[in-house]
């Protein structure tokens, strides 16, 4: 792929002036974890999953990106079954648009809010063509001018597609970043802040895949599956469980 794109300005004190959007998680640890634990945590993941990948299914920056809008409030297995086919009759802007929203919208009719997921793929399918060459771009400001583009995705695409250093914080981040003491943010704006100052920068680009997959499969939101754990003894979260 291409150079690693240049990430616009989003220094801790810029993120932490932006308004919050969310209630604060349930589940908070006692104190933050030091920089020491920190990198030990992260070598830990390291050791044991030194590729992590994402689990939706996609062939090039364009699916991904499809695939990434259509994923909000739905499960990636649910999205990968869906764009199977979608992505055999579509994998390009042009290919999209052509198809149309009513044929998108069959195709992706088993997600939630189908329709307007499905609307927004053909949208951003027409403005990559007009605005960007049929590209997907690889900054953060051109990425949040799609429709339904937001700054979650646009930070899943710089990282997965670009290679960009960038911090998705959905709601498994933000639970074990709470849980840990990685970070002590309300909010997945101030999450995003505290991780890209204290993660030590040679893990950043797979450090969210790690934290998705680690609160998806063992820091579980009812019943995190502590005894499993390979941080349980840097874990700051003060109701460990037993079994």
């Amino acid at each position: 792929m291409s150079k690693r794109p240049s990430v616009p300005d989003r220094s801790p004190t810029t993120l932490r002036q932006r308004k919050p959007t969310a209630k604060p998680a349930k589940g908070r640890a006692r104190g933050r974890l030091s920089s020491d634990e920190i990198a030990e945590i992260f070598r830990r993941f390291a050791a044991a999953n030194p590729e992590p990948k994402g689990e939706l299914e996609y062939s090039n920056p364009f699916t991904l990106l499809v695939a990434v809008v259509l994923s909000a409030q739905a499960t990636d297995a649910g999205v990968n079954k869906a764009t199977r086919a979608l992505f055999q009759s579509a994998d390009t802007p042009a290919k999209m648009l052509a198809l149309g929203e009513d044929a998108v919208r069959a195709h992706v009719k088993t997600i939630g809010l189908f329709r307007a997921k499905a609307r927004n793929v053909v949208l951003l399918s027409d403005k990559l063509i007009r605005e960007f060459g049929g590209e997907v771009p690889q900054d953060r400001d051109a990425l949040e001018t799609l429709p339904g583009v937001g700054r979650k995705t646009a930070n899943v695409v710089m990282n997965v597609a670009f290679g960009a250093a960038t911090m998705a914080v959905d709601t498994h981040v933000l639970r074990v970043s709470n849980r840990t003491g990685l970070s002590d943010g309300a909010t997945p704006l101030l999450v995003e802040a505290d991780l890209l100052v204290r993660i030590p920068p040679k893990y950043g680009v797979p450090a969210h895949h790690w934290l998705i997959l680690h609160g998806r499969y063992v820091c579980k939101a009812r019943k995190p599956e502590c005894p499993a754990c390979l941080i349980r003894d840097i874990c700051r979260y003060p109701a460990k469980t037993l079994d």
